[in-house]
């Protein structure tokens, strides 16, 4: 996790309704939804601590970020999943899997753009303390990953990214049947992830940050050269510039098509009809969550 990647974090639960439809129940995103700014301000101070004068800054641009994305952003969600429901009952192919997951990184890309503003006005005010109470944060969430990651058995992690699989298709897809869960099995054991090349990576965004605030602190930087450097660390942030980390990412996101393609098309008749009504609840929470913007 990283400066920028935290700050996007606000993109994350704010389009947490976006993403429901594969991770939560319906109650469960609304509600997350309803309450963005609220979570996204005790997210965030968590890495930074925010003096009373940032939580003024912070919590009036998270509401206005979360109006600007209620009005224009749930429309193109509601026509995406609309979309979504017309091939649920088909085939698929990979680079069908791959368009959606491009949509959502997309869409996803285009609210973390947002926060940027954000981030250079905090940089105003931020202090040497914040900067090393992030940095303490990121050596605890990097303990965590390692634990997660890095420090169980081979066979233990496929497990837990295994549950995770069968999880998420059956919130979709309904009840999964022994054939498909093998798929699921053999899917995961078979992947290309690297929980190395993961954990080099984030630390390369860790250092890119920390770097990039103590530079600026240091050599008192003109609001110019602050849009500059926070434009540049979300670029390098979600476009690795490290050819083989972006070569891997690469290859895990075809592998990760490729995955999804192969289980939708092994799906029953009820599973995908299961599918449809399952999408079509989304839409319709997306359009009273809409409608709840027009009303306030």
């Amino acid at each position: 996790m990283t400066f920028p990647v935290i700050f996007s974090s606000i993109a994350r639960i704010i389009s947490l309704v976006l993403l429901a439809c594969l991770l939560q129940a319906c109650s469960s995103a609304k509600l997350a939804y309803n309450q963005a700014p609220e979570l996204a301000y005790w997210y965030l101070d968590g890495y930074v601590n925010f003096s009373s004068s940032q939580s003024v800054l912070v919590k009036d641009d998270l509401i206005k970020l979360h109006t600007w994305h209620r009005q224009t952003q749930l429309p193109t969600y509601i026509d995406m999943l609309q979309k979504m429901q017309v091939k649920m009952p088909l085939d698929i192919s990979s680079q069908d899997a791959c368009n959606v997951l491009s949509d959502v990184r997309r869409k996803f890309l285009l609210v973390s753009d947002q926060t940027q503003p954000t981030v250079v006005s905090l940089l105003d005010t931020m202090t040497n303390n914040q900067i090393e109470t992030l940095a303490r944060k990121f050596e605890k969430g990097n303990t965590e990953f390692r634990n997660d990651y890095l420090q169980t058995t081979k066979p233990v992690n496929q497990t837990k990214r295994y549950k995770q699989a069968v999880s998420r298709a059956e919130m979709l897809y309904g009840r999964l049947d022994d054939k498909q869960i093998s798929l699921v099995a053999v899917q995961v054991e078979k992947s290309r992830f690297s929980g190395l090349l993961a954990y080099a990576e984030r630390q390369r965004r860790q250092l890119d940050t920390l770097q990039t605030l103590r530079t600026l602190l240091k050599i008192q930087a003109t609001t110019e050269q602050k849009k500059l450097a926070v434009r540049s660390l979300f670029e390098r942030s979600f476009m690795s510039p490290n050819p083989n980390y972006a070569e891997y990412i690469d290859e895990v996101t075809k592998e990760s098509c490729a995955n999804l393609a192969t289980l939708h098309n092994s799906t029953s008749v009820s599973q995908r009809r299961k599918a449809v009504e399952t999408l079509m609840a989304y839409e319709q929470d997306m359009k009273t969550l809409s409608l709840q913007g027009n009303s306030l």
